[in-house]
């Protein structure tokens, strides 16, 4: 089996059925903190299959792409827990 072929028929497949999954949590959550950790993990599966779509056709500025992503979505995780806390103290 050739890494196109692994990428298309098993990693991609997975990535998306996960998404949906997470798309289901981030619905029916009960609490804030589900939504925000099932929306900080639709955008870390987003960076994988960007990653993967770069590693297939051989563009590395989707990389560059991921990479600030992440960072977006970290420093969103981050601004979303510390909103939490604050709403705690009150």
């Amino acid at each position: 089996m050739s890494l196109e072929a692994y990428f298309d028929f098993v990693i991609l497949p997975i990535l998306t059925i996960s998404v949906l999954l997470v798309f289901i949590r981030l619905f029916k959550g009960p609490t804030v903190v589900d939504r925000v950790i099932a929306l900080d993990l639709i955008i870390t599966i987003g960076i994988g299959i960007i990653t993967v779509y770069s590693i297939r056709q051989e563009q590395e500025v989707l990389l560059d792409v991921a990479i600030i992503l992440a960072l977006i979505a970290f420093l969103g995780t981050i601004a979303f827990s510390y909103y939490i806390e604050k709403q705690k103290d009150d």
